[in-house]
């Protein structure tokens, strides 16, 4: 058996007016992440830590941000993607750790959905997925609640 382990991140500033997605999951909150897609940034750093572990370069390679038919996209389509292209590739997810970082609103309750999501965008089992969070406790840019930021490592396993 063969493996390869990657990992990616990605952080956006939080804007009045956009729609808040992290993980696929939509969240009621008064700012939301501004960005040439959806700007989910867990999505984001999966799809990042993928691509690092086949070597395969970033998802700005993949899905341009100056591509027009990427305008607003479902960054979990993206994903989606990705995980196609490993499995292509002859790789499958050994598992995926995913951590977002945020001041507010409070992630606990959108995790469970958020590792649905995710699962279900890369056709595997959940519990191959783990997603938490964590607040970087009024410190810096993210705890002033300017952005939110995601970090992610995945093991793809090949026979």
């Amino acid at each position: 058996m063969r493996f390869r382990v990657g990992n990616g991140f990605d952080f956006h500033p939080l804007e009045a007016g956009r729609r808040l997605v992290l993980g696929g999951v939509e969240i009621k909150h008064g700012k939301g992440l501004r960005g040439h897609s959806d700007a989910d940034v867990a999505a984001h750093a999966l799809a990042n830590a993928i691509l690092g572990a086949l070597g395969a370069g970033d998802l700005g390679r993949h899905f341009p941000d100056d591509d027009p038919q990427y305008k607003d996209a479902d960054s979990l389509k993206l994903l989606a993607e990705v995980g196609k292209l490993a499995r292509d590739r002859g790789w499958r997810l050994g598992n995926a750790d995913l951590t977002i970082f945020a001041q507010a609103p409070k992630l606990k309750p959108y995790l469970d959905a958020m590792r649905e999501r995710i699962a279900a965008a890369l056709e595997t089992d959940q519990s191959l997925v783990n997603v938490k969070a964590s607040s970087p406790e009024g410190i810096g840019a993210l705890g002033r609640g300017d952005g939110m930021a995601a970090a992610a490592i995945v093991m793809l396993e090949g026979d």
